[in-house]
């Protein structure tokens, strides 16, 4: 058994596992069909999720957007140097931006890590310098992302 919530109390299984990696691969599998896929009953499946739903393992079912599709084409990471004592009052302002769509405490030379997309290296451009103006922003640093190799969830591997 692995723990892995919260609640330092709860587990998860192989069947919770296995569950969990094929609702990574399509959140909206019937829960018949995922039955069949684990090897285990209806009910057992709808337990399970409601289960690990409950404990916050779940936390929301979403879609897996292409964003170039979609028109945004310039993906990039930015990390910023945010002064002394600021640090979450800035990264709160900052996961405020559409287009930054993470927001991490790092360590090393920067405090923050933003990962964003945006319609065009000029939209970049224009949001690098609004943050720049930012009360507490010391210096940032933009990486563009040139390809992406590999952009997945995890997945568990079986305790068996």
């Amino acid at each position: 058994m692995q723990k892995l919530t919260k609640d330092k109390g709860a587990t998860i299984d192989a069947c919770d596992e296995e569950i969990l990696n094929e609702l990574t691969l399509n959140a909206k599998i019937s829960l018949r069909d995922l039955a069949k896929k684990v090897r285990v009953s209806f009910v057992t499946v709808m337990n399970r999720i409601k289960k690990m739903e409950g404990l916050g393992i779940i936390k929301k079912y979403v879609p897996l957007i292409d964003y170039r599709a979609l028109g945004y084409d310039t993906h990039v990471i930015i990390e910023v140097r945010i002064s002394k004592g600021k640090l979450l009052e800035l990264e709160r302002k900052l996961a405020s931006f559409p287009s930054v769509y993470a927001v991490f405490d790092t360590t090393g030379d920067f405090d923050a890590t933003l990962l964003g997309r945006f319609e065009s290296t000029r939209s970049l451009d224009s949001f690098v310098k609004k943050i720049q103006t930012l009360d507490f922003v010391e210096r940032t640093n933009t990486k563009l992302i040139l390809n992406t190799i590999k952009e997945d969830v995890p997945r568990f591997r079986h305790h068996m």
